[in-house]
């Protein structure tokens, strides 16, 4: 399981792969749909994929000539379980902590 979680946070810890995942939760999409938004190369969105797909996040299919990418939203199961063991400390209020700031630093 290490190895596998390793792998989602990997990545996850890209922007562009992120946005990838974020536009594949609507529906499958072709791989020059998934490239088009972004601003490099057919080759730098397929080596995104890739990794994508070595984490399980993804999964690739060849339907006639055209490869599609589908999101497998199971696979982030893990890493969720992992960070909810997390949840026992309470989230930090920022507003709360911005008005203690500021009156400390008024005194």
């Amino acid at each position: 399981m290490e190895n596998r979680l390793d792998l989602t946070f990997a990545a996850l810890a890209d922007p562009t792969r992120r946005a990838i995942l974020i536009m594949l939760l609507e529906d499958d999409m072709a791989v020059t749909d998934v490239a088009d938004p972004f601003d490099m190369s057919l080759a730098a969105i397929s080596k995104h994929l890739t990794i994508l797909t070595r984490a399980g996040l993804i999964s690739q299919e060849k339907r006639g000539r055209v490869k599609w990418c589908k999101l497998e939203p199971d696979a982030m199961r893990n890493a969720s379980i992992w960070m909810q063991s997390f949840g026992q400390f309470e989230a930090v209020n920022l507003d709360a902590f911005e008005q203690f700031l500021k009156q400390e630093l008024q005194d």
